[in-house]
Formats: structure tokens, sequence, C-alpha cells
């Protein structure tokens, strides 16, 4: 994890940066390589009464980028409830990540049946119907057992979906007979 630590309008102290390590350590140990760089600003506040601190945390992670931003009097007080905030912030996306996998993976390895609704031969395509009455498109490259002048429109098929750049799709047809 690459760590970048500014300290703005204010020195930074040994006991802050002892802290951010220890914080750090608890990142690498709940979250290994999860966040790619983590940037951390402390900045001394003019506009609260009494002075005051704003301390920003910037992690960035696989295509994501997760920003924290407190404030407080205390500086240590600060940075562990900063902490606590981006280890939450982390530990959703990780829920969100694995709850995608799943169902993408429940997607792609469900056999569904349908109908073949179109087919463009000479463009190596086609159309399925599907028992939810969806359409969903397929490649001549998807198919197994059957070659794509084999097919008829109404013939049943078997197959597998996913999700395409332009929507459902089939990764796999068999011929249903």
């Amino acid at each position: 994890m690459e760590l970048k630590i500014e300290a703005r309008n204010v020195e930074l102290r040994k006991s802050w940066q002892t802290k951010i390590s220890e914080e750090q350590e608890k990142l690498i140990r709940h979250y290994p390589n999860f966040v790619l760089h983590l940037r951390i600003s402390i900045e001394a506040t003019t506009h609260y009464k009494e002075g005051g601190y704003e301390i920003k945390l910037v992690a960035t992670v696989p295509n994501d980028m997760v920003v924290v931003t407190r404030s407080g009097e205390s500086v240590r007080t600060v940075l562990t409830e900063s902490f606590d905030v981006l280890a939450l912030q982390l530990k959703e996306i990780q829920r969100k990540k694995r709850k995608g996998q799943k169902v993408s993976n429940l997607v792609e390895g469900a056999d569904n049946v349908g109908i073949i609704r179109k087919l463009s031969p000479h463009e190596s395509y086609g159309f399925i119907m599907s028992a939810d009455k969806r359409d969903i498109y397929f490649h001549e490259n998807a198919l197994k057992n059957v070659n794509m002048e084999d097919l008829a429109e109404g013939d049943s098929v078997v197959f597998g979906e996913t999700h395409g750049d332009k929507g459902p799709q089939a990764s796999w047809v068999r011929s249903a007979e």
C-alpha cells in the first residue's frame, strides 16, 4: 500500500505518525492487497471557534475510490474515527463485490430453456425468447452441439445466460432435442 501523509497549517507530530502506522497495519491485515494507495491530509482549520483539525483520507481500491472527511479537536481521536469509517466503507465495497460475483455466477451457471425467435445466419447471430419473454442475444460461436444452419425459428434450445455489453446474452447454446 502506497502511503502519503500531508500536514497543512500544522507540524506533523510523531504520535500522529505512530497512530497512522497502527491504523495502516490494521488495514493491511484486514484488507490484504485491496487498498492500493492511501493519502492522509491533516489540516489545522481556522474556521472553528477554538481551532480544530480536519482529517481527509483518500483510499484507492480496484475500480473505486473511498474518501472520508472528519473534523474535531483532537487529531488522534479524529484519525481513529476516520479509519473506522474507512474500514466500514471498504467492508461494504467488498460485500457488494462478493454479492455481484455470486449473482453473476448464478446467472452464468444456470440452464435456461428458450425458443429461437429470430435467426440471422448470414450475420452469425440470433435471438432466443426466454421463458420469461426476454430477448437473449447469441452469437454463432456460442453454439455447442448444433450449427447455425441446423437451427430454425421456433426451435427449442437450452442456454447459459450472461450479461453482455448491450444486455443479456447467451454464453452457450445447445439444441434441446
